[in-house]
């Protein structure tokens, strides 16, 4: 089975052809080169393939994106605030080793105990939310200067330690 990774959103669309305008949280401007389909999400927890017909970068967290099938302004439009995936491998492939997305798939882990794995990672300005599920909640773990310890990329785990009592609402 394919994991998918979330990468943005589609913004808007440009021009008269269908071109949409990607953001994307990769962490690294890039023109997506080699890359031959994504994955919008159409409806809640179902990913539709789009074959890629061109991609230009408009700025480094940004895309305009041409995808097949999709010819005018009003085809374009039904496709906009939609989330953009790829596929697993795909995704690992073009996201900076350093960009707090690619902290998908990591274990949050405090005091030798894995709390779960890393669903969905939320930028804020001050710090990071890492999206875990924590006996079948859906937990925000907050990651900045104060809470993180360390970063295992080789064991693809984040150590943190956690305020006292901020797990409890979730047990």
């Amino acid at each position: 089975m394919t994991n998918y990774c979330s990468i943005g959103r589609l913004l808007a669309s440009f021009g008269l052809q269908g071109e949409l305008i990607l953001k994307h949280h990769l962490g690294k401007q890039t023109s997506l080169k080699g890359l031959e389909v994504l994955y919008i999400e159409e409806k809640k927890e179902e990913l539709l393939p789009y074959f890629i017909e061109s991609v230009r970068i408009k700025n480094e967290e940004e895309l305009y994106i041409k995808l097949e099938g999709i010819d005018t302004k009003e085809a374009a439009r039904r496709l906009i605030q939609k989330q953009v995936w790829l596929a697993e491998e795909a995704f690992h492939k073009y996201a900076a080793k350093s960009a707090p997305i690619s902290l998908l798939g990591f274990h949050i882990v405090q005091d030798q105990e894995d709390l779960g794995e890393i669903l969905e990672v939320i930028e804020q300005p001050n710090q990071l939310l890492c999206s875990i599920l924590l006996n079948g909640k859906e937990a925000l773990i907050p990651v900045h200067e104060d809470t993180l310890l360390k970063i295992d990329k080789k064991k693809k785990q984040v150590f943190v330690s956690l305020p006292e009592g901020l797990l409890d609402i979730f047990r």
